[in-house]
């Protein structure tokens, strides 16, 4: 195997070679050596993982927010994989939450936009009607994000 020619700059390796830009990046910055660091591409690649996390809080949301409505939609079919989703999936997220505190603050919104992923995935999983599913979601943030917390009949706070 013939490895690529060295780049002229680090920045050239953004584009050909993002592990190796990584690292080497990573140790300018270890050593000091702010100035031959690739400060634009690290803003950039820091600003991508922030907003990361803020998707992966939505997608645990959107997980749960589905397994909510169709516990509560459903009774009949709850299943301890349900119960495990249910329980993951506010487990993540919960974490998620409690390592970035600043992403609580959007919470809300989050569960807007994953409610709305819920919902359709829902109708479809279901073959309910759509009109069963209300279209603003009908649990609290803290009811969402509380274990204790089982909508619908025959609710149960078991793990």
């Amino acid at each position: 195997m013939t490895l690529p020619p060295t780049p002229a700059t680090i920045s050239d390796l953004y584009e050909t070679d993002f592990s190796r830009w990584l690292f080497e990046n990573a140790a300018l910055l270890r050593q000091g050596r702010f100035a031959e660091a690739d400060i634009p591409n690290i803003a950039e690649e820091l600003e991508c993982l922030g907003r990361g996390e803020s998707r992966a809080v939505e997608n645990h949301l959107a997980v749960l927010l589905l397994h909510l409505l169709k516990w509560e939609l459903q009774p009949e079919q709850r299943s301890s994989g349900w119960r495990d989703s249910i329980y993951h999936a506010r487990h993540a997220a919960n974490r998620l939450l409690r390592d970035s505190p600043s992403l609580v603050s959007h919470v809300p919104e989050l569960v807007v936009d994953g409610y709305e992923e819920a919902r359709y995935k829902a109708i479809l999983e279901t073959e309910l009607p759509e009109s069963c599913f209300p279209e603003v979601c009908p649990y609290t943030v803290e009811q969402v994000l509380d274990k204790a917390f089982w909508p619908g009949p025959g609710e149960t706070s078991r793990p």
